[in-house]
């Protein structure tokens, strides 16, 4: 007998089907309608319709078009999130599972594709998200950006794989915060400052967070990832704070994943 369970969601009551969902991901992960309809087999049009009717659910856009391509909003990154996440606890046969942000995403992938380790499952979110992976045994490494958080995970190996320093683009004291990177470790510093401000917003688009003309923190490294700078008020190095790999038991493929980020020299 073979038994597999399927997901759906319900977004404001309304269901979100599990090739709505699919389809959602195939766009992520493309970063176009066109190539997301080729991947799943189906036409551009449905494409379309698939994407438009999450919009509809969840209230607002899950996609919009930039110069790079079609991206997630806040909302499709949510919805999309939990659904990569629902999937994997619905799965009994998943693989060696990896936990990363987008601060290091690229960089995982990179190292992934140098070690041609093809058959490993990646999961980018933000760092609460990739902790309380690992402590429902549904990701066997994680990388963690904000120090802060390895008070939590005290039952598992950890080792740090690189430092990272932090951008602070001033844009006065409304500020924007990034859902990704050590951003309380940035808020920290302003507090020990004494400045004033308030945090009227916050996005998983890194797009959303450059164009928002507000104030904000972003990992230096992620900026240089993606081929961009920005002046910051203060030198990136005293925001600077250690990247952290954290795993239950050293296995072969934890030693060539660890060996090959430490080769990185991250700082």
């Amino acid at each position: 007998m073979e038994i597999s369970v399927r997901t759906e969601q319900l977004v404001n009551g309304k269901v979100v089907t599990n090739r709505q969902l699919e389809t959602l991901k195939a766009v992520s992960a493309t970063g176009s309608m066109t190539a997301a309809a080729k991947r799943l087999g189906i036409s551009v049009p449905v494409v379309h319709r698939y994407i438009g009717s999450i919009g509809e659910s969840a209230g607002a856009p899950v996609t919009k078009s930039t110069p790079a391509g079609t991206v997630l909003t806040e909302e499709g990154e949510r919805i999309l999130q939990i659904f990569e996440t629902t999937e994997l606890r619905c799965s009994d046969d998943h693989g060696f599972t990896v936990c990363c942000s987008p601060v290091t995403g690229d960089l995982m992938m990179s190292v992934l594709s140098s070690l041609k380790m093809t058959d490993v499952e990646l999961v980018i979110s933000d760092d609460r998200h990739n902790l309380r992976m690992m402590k429902e045994d549904l990701a066997d490494f994680a990388v963690i950006d904000d120090p802060l958080y390895l008070f939590d995970a005290e039952e598992f190996e950890a080792m740090e794989i690189g430092y990272m320093g932090m951008t602070f683009v001033d844009n006065g004291d409304s500020f924007i915060r990034y859902r990704y990177g050590a951003q309380r470790v940035a808020f920290m510093f302003l507090d020990t400052m004494g400045r004033k401000y308030t945090v009227d917003s916050e996005t998983f688009s890194l797009s959303e967070l450059l164009g928002s003309n507000k104030s904000f923190f972003v990992d230096e490294f992620l900026l240089l990832r993606k081929g961009m700078r920005l002046k910051s008020a203060v030198d990136p190095k005293i925001l600077r704070h250690s990247i952290t790999a954290i795993y239950r038991k050293e296995t072969r493929e934890v030693a060539r994943l660890m060996k090959a980020l430490l080769s990185k020299d991250i700082k």
